[in-house]
């Protein structure tokens, strides 16, 4: 039996309603993070609510306070005995009419948990052939509206790669599907900036403080003839990459790939909300 949040108080996942009419449902409009629960606690919980006002307030939607969402989360984390695993926190339009519009009724509220994906030790990535909007409304957003990665990702599954890689209309390096990308070259770690339309994730943001990253525009062709590659993600921490398209990376894992993972392995064992 899983135990979920929604609209103020716990529910049995068998009996949880969501209306047919809510926006998020119809029309993609909502937000969403998803948490690292380590030790029956999220991980770096600030900073992840943050972002979730940053992306609320981006789409115009009401996000409720921190210490409503934050006891949202301690209820699912005990209800379901989630000593490690990962949350979702979903913010939507609420119900509304079939079109554009928002209704009166205000936002829905969604909470839920589950064990970590069991992702493998190092990815193979695939350039997405379809490019990232850098300069589109929902750019920087974490939002609901995830056709576009869905679709990328099966092309991505399809090449026999665990991660698509997109562009942005420049052709410069921006993201994946999920994660954040960093390239090894020449010895220095390079990471797109946020103007190049990535998400600011916030392991990405985390891996920035602790090693020396610089953000710089680079080709995209540049992850496949990078000397080593990983992606990053709330989920994966820091995962190598091991091939692009295919193609083999020199090193995998690489020294800067190994001295981010360990920092953030030794951040994770220190301090729960950095």
């Amino acid at each position: 039996m899983t135990i979920v949040w929604i609209n103020g108080g716990l529910v049995d996942e068998a009996q949880a309603r969501v209306s047919p009419f809510d926006h998020g449902l119809l029309t993609g409009d909502g937000v969403f993070e998803t948490f690292r629960v380590a030790r029956r606690r999220p991980f770096a919980a600030r900073r992840h609510l943050e972002r979730l006002a940053r992306s609320a307030a981006g789409m115009g939607l009401p996000c409720p306070p921190p210490t409503v969402v934050l006891t949202a989360m301690d209820g699912v984390i005990h209800a379901n005995h989630l000593d490690e695993g990962r949350l979702r926190v979903t913010l939507t339009g609420g119900p509304s009419g079939l079109g554009s519009d928002r209704g009166p009724a205000g936002p829905t509220l969604i909470v839920a948990g589950g064990a970590l994906p069991a992702w493998p030790a190092a990815a193979d990535v695939a350039i997405a052939p379809w490019p990232r909007n850098e300069r589109g409304a929902l750019a920087g957003i974490k939002s609901i509206s995830y056709g576009e990665n869905v679709v990328a990702l099966a092309q991505a599954r399809a090449r026999d790669a665990g991660e698509a890689i997109f562009a942005n209309l420049a052709g410069n390096l921006c993201e994946g599907t999920g994660t954040n990308v960093f390239v090894g070259i020449g010895g220095r770690l390079v990471t797109p900036p946020l103007a190049a339309g990535c998400l600011a994730g916030v392991t990405r943001e985390l891996v920035l403080e602790l090693v020396d990253v610089v953000e710089e525009h680079l080709p995209v062709g540049a992850l496949g003839s990078a000397d080593e590659a990983f992606l990053t993600s709330s989920t994966r921490d820091v995962q190598p990459v091991r091939a692009v398209d295919g193609q083999p990376l020199a090193d995998c894992p690489g020294p800067l790939t190994a001295a981010a993972s360990d920092a953030l392995r030794a951040l994770l064992a220190e301090d729960l909300d950095p």
